[in-house]
């Protein structure tokens, strides 16, 4: 495997404060394997070269850490989650959320649950769903490219518990 990638990676998620298993990072390659070979069979996404998946989709879905405490955290729905971003990745490396990933295409919510069978995750589920119409209640939800942020609130408010919040992970904001 290209190592210049994950040591670069590994540097960067230091700075998050994330200190990487040995597990977790293979868990993370094992995720870039079966994303590459499922985009070939459904669309799942157009960044595909290894630097470009590990910084733009892993790293990216990781900078939510700098607002949020994870390890604190309950719940979390990642709403149209698609391949698996920021979702998955939360996961490997939190394994103390509880998380939901709902997407409106059925072959992304098989693709999902094969990826979260394959990478041995507990306690992560995919469901066929359109935010609108799901009524359970999370500390956090995510939304990464979904739509534009007024139809975002409008879909997805209704999702976020008293106390939660919704991480809409748009644009590149320091």
């Amino acid at each position: 495997m290209g190592n210049m990638i994950e040591e670069d990676f590994i540097t960067e998620i230091k700075k998050l404060g994330i200190n990487p298993t040995k597990e977790q990072l293979h868990k993370l390659n094992k995720f870039y394997e079966l994303l590459i070979e499922w985009n070939q069979k459904i669309n799942l996404t157009r960044i595909t070269s290894k630097p470009d998946v590990y910084l733009k989709h892993f790293y990216d879905s990781l900078t939510i850490v700098k607002e949020i405490d994870l390890s604190k955290i309950n719940t979390l729905c990642d709403v149209g989650s698609g391949a698996g971003f920021p979702g998955i990745v939360l996961k490997i490396f939190y394994p103390n959320l509880n998380i939901t990933l709902i997407d409106s295409l059925q072959k992304r919510v098989n693709y999902l649950n094969e990826i979260i069978k394959d990478l041995n995750l507990d306690n992560i589920k995919a469901i066929h769903i359109r935010a609108e119409d799901y009524k359970e209640q999370f500390d956090i939800v995510t939304a990464r490219a979904v739509a534009n942020i007024e139809k975002l609130l409008k879909y997805t408010m209704h999702l976020v518990n008293k106390n939660g919040v919704l991480v809409a992970m748009k644009g590149n904001i320091e």
